[in-house]
């Protein structure tokens, strides 16, 4: 009980309630006093169950005077009134409430119930320690996504770690409102010695803020560049660059791509900085050729070429439109035994995807047309609104049956 505020210690001792505290008594008592967001009938189960994204259209009414402000910690409670949890609540999102801790939990764990601050050093500990039994960061790789947002429960939050560079991703009004402490705890890694925030512009826009006011790097403090080693290579990465400057997610896959590239000829669309190009070279392809629109990438990518001691005339990297590439290569009559196809996200929200959807289809049809007969098209997308919608297999489907109808259509 050492971790209660004095006054409730005091009435809890004084009544016959059960040792149990629950989120309710902790409200009653706090000092700030807590607002309830009360759910639609039929709405509790899905937020039981796991979702952390609690929408304005789940939302019945909400109980508070004052109201909560955007950042305030809310209470999410069912029809009667009776809280399932807690979270950050925003006046202007989509996603009302982002639930941080269910009742249950709440209850076990007393010293993070309705404390942030708190809540954020127990979780990001819990990702160090999730993250080393993972064997990371080791000898041979030290970048690594080291909180995941929603995979780490602290939705709106994300944590990459290059060496000893840390760049913290914000896109949610509680992530902004909590800076200090987010440093503080990222702060306290012993490998650590520099942080990057990138505050996510346009999706902190829909969260209310102007991101315009948010400082990112300071570029007396944190440098502009740094080298990470994965799976053994080295890496040259712009901290001003794409996201937080190298897609640790792709980890695997990458590795994998070293394994199946031996004596083929490897085409890298979109290939960034070139690391699935670099693992394909140094898994013994034949040839290798990336192709990005962005000048900054392709000449990271050239950089990463030397820092690997790679032979440069089995290696290739061309800054072109990849649908103007494809179409050029298509007529030209090119193939390649692996096309590895990674666009950015063409579907930032759901409005998005009827437009995205003919821009995925249009640029798979080409890479599978360049896919030689019996070769591997390893196609990709970081749209979440994409694959949350189920639509990007069958937009693959229909891709395939584009090109099937276009060779039929040449005999």
């Amino acid at each position: 009980m050492q971790h209660l505020p004095a006054r409730l210690v005091k009435s809890l001792s004084a009544t016959s309630l059960p040792c149990t505290t629950t989120l309710q008594e902790l409200a009653s008592v706090h000092p700030k006093g807590v607002a309830r967001v009360v759910l639609k009938k039929g709405k509790t189960q899905l937020f039981k169950d796991g979702s952390p994204m609690v929408y304005s259209g789940a939302v019945d009414r909400i109980i508070g005077r004052p109201p909560p402000r955007t950042g305030d910690i809310v209470l999410v409670a069912d029809g009667a009134e009776k809280p399932i949890g807690w979270g950050m609540y925003n006046s202007v999102s989509m996603f009302c409430v982002r639930l941080m801790q269910l009742e249950e939990e709440a209850t076990r764990d007393l010293s993070c119930a309705l404390n942030m601050e708190k809540l954020l050093e127990t979780r990001i500990n819990e990702a160090i320690e999730l993250r080393k039994s993972l064997g990371l960061p080791s000898a041979s790789t030290n970048a690594f996504r080291l909180v995941n947002s929603e995979g780490d429960r602290l939705s709106g939050l994300i944590v990459d770690v290059f060496g000893d560079v840390a760049v913290i991703a914000s896109s949610a009004a509680w992530v902004e409102k909590y800076k200090p402490e987010v440093e503080a705890s990222i702060g306290r890694i012993d490998e650590i010695n520099y942080i990057n925030w990138r505050p996510s512009s346009e999706v902190l826009k829909e969260e209310g803020l102007d991101a315009s006011n948010y400082k990112e790097r300071d570029p007396s403090i944190c440098p502009q560049r740094t080298k990470v080693t994965e799976n053994g290579i080295f890496y040259a990465i712009s901290l001003e660059g794409q996201k937080t400057g190298f897609y640790a997610d792709q980890r695997e896959n990458r590795q994998f791509m070293s394994t199946i590239s031996d004596g083929q000829r490897v085409l890298d669309m979109f290939c960034y900085s070139g690391s699935f190009a670099l693992n394909a070279a140094r898994g013994g392809a034949v040839n290798v050729i990336g192709v990005d629109s962005s000048l900054p990438a392709v000449e990271l990518a050239k950089e990463n070429i030397v820092l690997n001691n790679m032979d440069s005339g089995r290696i290739t990297f061309l800054r072109e439109d990849a649908s103007e590439f494809m179409k050029g290569a298509l007529s030209r009559n090119e193939s390649w035994d692996i096309v590895i196809l990674d666009p950015p996200k063409l579907a930032p929200r759901k409005k998005a995807l009827q437009n995205a959807s003919g821009m995925y289809r249009n640029l798979n049809s080409l890479a599978m047309q360049l896919t030689k007969r019996g070769g591997l098209l390893m196609t990709c997308s970081c749209s979440g609104a994409m694959t949350q919608s189920g639509m990007f297999l069958r937009i693959l489907q229909a891709s395939c049956t584009l090109v099937q109808l276009r060779q039929q259509g040449e005999k």
